[in-house]
């Protein structure tokens, strides 16, 4: 059956653009727009059902040019638009009803399998619900999502980078998402990708207020606590950047540690709509505060579907570093009730990275997660499945010269693995590694290997490595031996570092 197509235009002055879209009758519903899509599938109309303000459409304008040329303008423009958001490009009207052109989701954003025992949610989005909690990835669980769509450990931790980084893009722009939730991220655990959607209700703090107060579990406490206030009242608190942290910080706890951060055992009222309120807002208490463990979540009341996941004793939120635990202190506990001790989302990028530089291979083939941050005992293990790390394993310190022959420690450490990589941004501190990362720059200049029974670094492009400890130089395709406490000078460079190794593991 051919369904009809419309035309429509956008209505931006000076634009004489068109855009095509298939009208079946049934438009796939959001919770505002109808979505209907192009007849080539590159993009969709989205149409308001309401009609909008004046000031609504002047934000969809002002989103659809300033914003937009903004991003395009800047370094990393294509990454932004092509990987982390699908911004709205242009603005139409039909019928009175206004509506935004929008870029499809790429293909990877839709399942290819779905559940484990049918394939009942091929083809639907991965909105990132599916994956910030640990039922649909439980063995026992009847709809348990298939392997093949839940990645490894390691690939959220990258699915985090992305989302902090569209997060981090926005607020340097002046603006707030005002809605950040699981709903309104997709995430792709294969390829560690995420995309940022739903951008048509951007706040501009005084000038294009916020059109809703968020979705449930991510709306911030001091959002909750006043929205029985008039919207004009001064004490009503409305979102805006300090809240979109909340989200941003619920949001990596909850794809690592698959629980919410604040829905533990503490019941404040037996209405349960009561208690939500003041559980989530006014009295909001992070389940594992080591001075109220109040809150903490009673196994006897869990799901046996969220387990091991809500036993904060097996899988607690230190299992994720030291950089994340210190931001999730941060964000939950100094900065749950007082907004602007809240990290920022570069904060959060650079714990992110520097978590990655602290992550073993598990060498159980079994285990479900793959990956675990090294927990800085002499004895590691997998905290997932409990298996022990075997044999010695070289830890790298990385340091900075401070002034001339003064070196001191970066805060930054370096785990090895069997074919782990050395990049710039761990030879040079002047290397940043961001989303401005030139392709060179991207290129490893090293490699680690267990060669003969010992750890060695192999320099593949290192100009100036040295073997501080014994006076060698090591030249480009040589190999140089990790013993503990070894010196090696990555670069002689303005902002080369020296690393100063550790093995742990040592029997």
């Amino acid at each position: 059956m051919n369904h009809p197509i419309v035309t429509v235009k956008s209505i931006h002055p000076n634009s004489t653009a068109t855009y095509q879209y298939i009208d079946d009758g049934e438009p796939k519903r959001g919770g505002v727009k109808d979505v209907y899509f192009s007849p080539d599938r590159k993009y969709v109309v989205a149409i308001f059902r309401d009609k909008l303000d004046f000031n609504q459409k002047e934000r969809l304008k002002k989103i659809t040019t300033d914003y937009l040329n903004q991003i395009k303008q800047k370094d990393a423009g294509d990454y932004y638009l092509n990987e982390i958001y699908r911004w709205p490009t242009d603005i139409i009207e039909i019928n009175g009803r206004t509506g935004v052109i929008v870029p499809i989701y790429n293909e990877k954003f839709f399942f290819k399998k779905g559940y484990s025992s049918n394939e009942l949610i091929k083809g639907n989005e991965k909105n990132g619900k599916w994956f910030a909690t640990s039922k649909f990835r439980n063995n026992q669980f009847p709809l348990k999502l298939d392997a093949s769509e839940l990645g490894d450990w390691l690939s959220y931790f990258q699915i985090c980078v992305n989302i902090t980084r569209g997060v981090k893009k926005m607020h340097q722009m002046g603006l707030a998402h005002s809605d950040l939730s699981y709903n309104n991220v997709l995430v792709d655990p294969v390829t560690k990708a995420a995309n940022i959607i739903d951008l048509d209700g951007l706040v501009v703090h005084g000038v294009y207020p916020p059109e809703v107060v968020g979705t449930a579990d991510f709306i911030a406490p001091e959002v909750l606590a006043t929205k029985h206030l008039g919207k004009t009242d001064p004490n009503r608190k409305l979102p805006k950047r300090e809240t979109d942290l909340h989200a941003l910080a619920v949001l990596i706890y909850m794809y690592l540690l698959r629980r919410h951060p604040l829905k533990g055992g503490k019941v404040h009222d037996l209405d349960t709509e009561k208690d939500d309120l003041l559980s989530m807002g006014e009295k909001a208490l992070f389940i594992e505060n080591p001075s109220d463990p109040s809150n903490r979540p009673k196994l006897n009341q869990v799901s046996k579907w969220d387990l091991p996941w809500a036993d904060i004793d097996k899988l607690p939120y230190g299992i994720t570093g030291p950089y994340l635990k210190n931001l999730f202190d941060q964000a939950f506990i100094t900065g749950l009730h007082n907004p602007i001790l809240r990290p920022p989302a570069d904060l959060w990028e650079q714990a992110l990275l520097k978590t990655t530089d602290l992550m073993q291979p598990c060498r159980n083939p079994t285990c479900q997660e793959k990956w675990y941050v090294f927990d800085n005992t002499l004895s590691p293990m997998c905290p997932f499945c409990g298996t022990k790390h075997q044999g010695l394993l070289p830890v790298l310190d990385l340091y900075f010269e401070f002034k001339p022959t003064v070196w001191k420690p970066e805060n930054h450490r370096l785990m090895v693995y069997h074919n782990q990589y050395l990049f710039q941004w761990h030879v040079n501190r002047n290397v940043v590694r961001n989303e401005r990362l030139s392709a060179e720059e991207k290129v490893p200049v090293g490699y680690f290997t267990f060669h003969e029974g010992k750890w060695m670094l192999v320099n593949q492009k290192l100009n100036s490595l040295k073997d501080v400890s014994e006076g060698i130089d090591i030249s480009v395709g040589s190999m140089v031996e990790l013993s503990d406490g070894k010196k090696i000078l990555l670069s002689k460079e303005d902002g080369g570092r020296l690393i100063y190794v550790s093995m742990a593991n040592q029997v």
